[in-house]
């Protein structure tokens, strides 16, 4: 059984909804980040300020090798997995990728002005969003299907990706 892996920008919906999509399907859940948190026993924020980012995607393609050897989960990836090419390699053999994306506004209200996330720190939390997402255009285009999540409730969206997932036979 295939996994179904969420990508997607910070903020577009990929925990919240993966996690419901996950209780829907019966499957177990694995969020990256978490996990990384878990592996280094640190947050993403000081991983990304003890060690740089450069470590963070490291440990981010160590754990896609892992969870590209297992099935029937529903993962929720870090926004930048798909920026390294053997990841996207890695996730699309081991399943369905599904794409979530969100407008920039709607992104800032999601992750607020919070400091927590290591990309978005000092000054203009939209206009970084904004640039983020230009460098990384095209980059989740790798997504088999992509979710629009500006409008629907995270129930909604994860019952959106269900009716998709049975339309094509996967579940």
């Amino acid at each position: 059984m295939k996994n179904i892996i969420l990508i997607g920008f910070m903020g577009t919906g990929k925990t919240v909804v993966g996690r419901r999509l996950a209780r829907i399907l019966k499957r177990d859940f694995v969020d990256t980040d978490a996990e990384i948190e878990r592996a280094t026993g640190k947050s993403i924020r000081q991983l990304f300020a003890e060690e740089g980012e450069a470590r963070f995607r490291s440990e981010e393609s160590i754990l896609c090798a892992k969870l590209a050897r297992q099935e029937g989960l529903v993962i929720a990836t870090g926004g930048g997995i798909v920026l390294n090419p053997q990841n996207v390699d890695r996730l699309r053999e081991a399943g369905i990728l599904i794409g979530l994306s969100a407008d920039p506004e709607v992104i800032l209200q999601r992750v607020g002005l919070r400091g927590n996330r290591p990309l978005l720190r000092g000054g203009n939390k939209l206009e970084r969003i904004k640039e983020l997402l230009r460098e990384r255009a095209g980059a989740y285009d790798v997504a088999e299907f992509t979710l629009d999540t500006n409008f629907g409730t995270p129930e909604q969206n994860a019952r959106a990706i269900v009716d998709y997932l049975r339309e094509r036979g996967y579940i």
